[in-house]
């Protein structure tokens, strides 16, 4: 009975394997209050992209798993990991949240003066939260949608099929064949691929303005730029959870590195 459950699992993974190396062409529509042309539609895994027209529409190549990342800058970056729904499918209709600057805490000190490196040791107080205020908010952080597809991979519930060939036990497969199929292992990898673009959108929105203000770059290498900046073994380390300036700092030392690579003249 063991030789008959070891291979079903098999059958189940190299069927699994066999799915995941499919492509097909996704249709999909932005759906949004603001412009819904021209927002990028980038496929994180293959490297490829496309834009929206007019409508919003849009045709991009996925396959299982696959991670696409949709941005704008009216927009709040969204990201969309194709499951199997999505792919069989063949379509998706994404919804885009008018990206609002908000103001989490609000000190009262000295006047600012708009330079960056000065204004960080001029601030002064204790800074003002919704929590110290009394005010009700969820303090909690949210999963995102490639945390929530990793606890759905090593989700132990439910059980399936009852007792399996006659074992008297019921089977929990699901851990089992994501482990087999390297589900789990993949997912982990989504979860950190997100939490990297995440951040990387972060920086361009909120430190690069002063950066390429001090370090000019044509605007058509900017996202060249920040994609190699977020490959960076080390840029986790350096620039999660960290204040702008050491950020400014981090981003800094690649945009030189890069300016050689490319044979950017800085003179």
């Amino acid at each position: 009975m063991n030789k008959i459950v070891f291979i079903l699992f098999l059958v189940i993974s190299l069927s699994l394997h066999n799915v995941l190396g499919q492509t097909k062409m996704l249709h999909g529509k932005v759906l949004t209050s603001q412009e819904a042309e021209n927002v990028h539609v980038i496929n994180k895994t293959s490297k490829k992209n496309t834009i929206s027209n007019n409508s919003g529409l849009f045709d991009i190549e996925v396959k299982l798993q696959d991670t696409l990342i949709f941005s704008s800058l009216q927009h709040e970056l969204q990201v969309l990991i194709i499951d199997s729904e999505t792919y069989k499918n063949g379509a998706v209709v994404i919804t885009l949240l008018e990206h609002v600057n908000t103001l989490d805490e609000v000190t009262v000190g000295k006047l600012l003066t708009g330079n960056m490196h000065s204004d960080v040791s001029n601030v002064e107080g204790e800074p003002m939260t919704s929590k110290k205020a009394g005010i009700p908010s969820y303090q909690g952080k949210p999963l995102t949608q490639a945390e929530r597809h990793l606890k759905d991979a090593g989700d132990l519930n439910p059980k399936l099929g009852g007792s399996l060939g006659g074992l008297g036990a019921s089977v929990r497969l699901i851990p089992i064949i994501n482990a087999i199929s390297g589900r789990t292992k993949d997912m982990k990898m989504y979860v950190k691929l997100e939490e990297k673009d995440v951040l990387m959108y972060h920086l361009k929105s909120h430190v690069s303005e002063a950066l390429f203000a001090d370090y000019p770059l044509e605007d058509n290498h900017i996202m060249e730029f920040m994609y190699f900046t977020s490959e960076q073994p080390d840029f986790l380390e350096r620039c999660k959870n960290k204040t702008a300036v050491d950020q400014y700092e981090y981003l800094k030392e690649k945009l030189l590195i890069y300016y050689d690579n490319k044979g950017i003249n800085t003179h």
